[in-house]
């Protein structure tokens, strides 16, 4: 990977560059930015491992979707890697900092109390009427007054060093919550949704609560998007994240989990009830005439098909949202524009 950044600086770029369009277009791949970076590093590196993996994908005749390119990245392109690494650096120091924060608060308060202390103490000594006392009393005084201007320089550091460690877990934290939020639809990522499902399976199993998931997809996108182009597509996309958005509010959780699918899980809540909710969402998507923002030509209307599946207790996130997935794939067997519960679909297979 090291010599393929390194020819990416050379003369040889933009030869690299036009042959790797020439061969997306041949193999039907988009040129979207990051499918362009990876044809890139393929080209540059045929015998590396993403070659290999995009090789056995062409001799296979797989799709390079939006999702697959994604899995690309994360897997073989070193800055993917590495922004994943610097989320979870940042979450954990992040945490460290709260902990330095909080630490820096104590010693604030412990000389506080130490000034006060000696203060009252020296104020009591200077009662006392033998010189030596008095003596001891103008000795204590001094050395009171000198450690009272150095706990307020102290004292003075320390709000400010809380202050800077507050922006910069501010910052950190905006950081995490940007690496696990889609772009262009604001809505959380695949990443974000999967944790989100880990930790609610977990939750479900230690409440015996129901939960459900829903997986939706755009119907017909693909056509939509060579119709009319990808700008208007995003323009799509946007507007069905935005339906989903407001029905998303917590405990629930909306994510764009690749390409025109979108996902949503549902804590605490059973199937019938999360039907009732999707169809709202289908009918209002559908019931939109969408228009084209640069030119105001009119689009139609897009349709939504959606799979709902209520978890089973102990089931796998794999095997549930596998299950998701199957009740999805029923709604476009069926004719699209449709919610499908994955145990409906379950006994019409059996």
């Amino acid at each position: 990977m090291a010599e393929v950044e390194t020819t990416l600086r050379g003369p040889q770029a933009y030869q690299l560059a036009r042959e790797a369009l020439e061969q997306m277009e041949a193999s039907k791949v988009w040129p979207t930015p990051l499918n362009f970076e990876i044809w890139l590093h393929y080209l540059g590196d045929p015998k590396g491992p993403l070659g290999a993996e995009i090789e056995r994908m062409l001799d296979a005749g797989e799709p390079f979707t939006e999702e697959v390119s994604e899995t690309l990245a994360a897997t073989y392109l070193p800055r993917a890697r590495l922004n994943e690494e610097i989320r979870d650096a940042g979450y954990q120091l992040s945490e460290e900092l709260k902990s330095v924060a909080s630490a820096i608060a104590v010693a604030q308060k412990t000389q506080e109390a130490y000034g006060r202390t000696l203060q009252v103490a020296g104020e009591g000594l200077q009662q006392a009427e033998p010189p030596e006392v008095k003596r001891l009393v103008d000795t204590l005084s001094a050395a009171t007054r000198k450690v009272q201007i150095d706990n307020a320089r102290l004292e003075k550091r320390l709000e400010e060093s809380t202050r800077e460690v507050n922006l910069l877990r501010e910052h950190l934290e905006q950081v995490r919550r940007d690496a696990m939020t889609d772009a262009l639809t604001a809505l959380a990522n695949r990443k974000a949704f999967d944790e989100h499902l880990a930790r609610a399976c977990a939750e479900a199993d230690e409440t015996n609560a129901p939960l459900c998931m829903a997986l939706l997809d755009i119907d017909h996108f693909k056509r939509f998007n060579d119709t009319w182009g990808h700008q208007t597509g995003d323009q799509v996309l946007r507007y069905v994240a935005s339906v989903i958005a407001r029905v998303s509010a917590h405990p629930r959780v909306g994510a764009r989990y690749g390409g025109e699918e979108f996902a949503m899980l549902f804590p605490r809540e059973t199937a019938s009830i999360v039907e009732a909710a999707l169809n709202a969402v289908r009918e209002e998507v559908a019931s939109r005439q969408l228009k084209r923002r640069s030119t105001n030509e009119d689009l139609g209307s897009v349709t939504i098909s959606a799979g709902v599946a209520q978890r089973r207790r102990g089931e796998e996130p794999s095997a549930f949202l596998e299950r998701a997935d199957e009740a999805l794939y029923a709604s476009k067997r069926g004719g699209r524009n449709r919610v499908t519960n994955a145990e409906n679909a379950a006994a019409k297979a059996a």
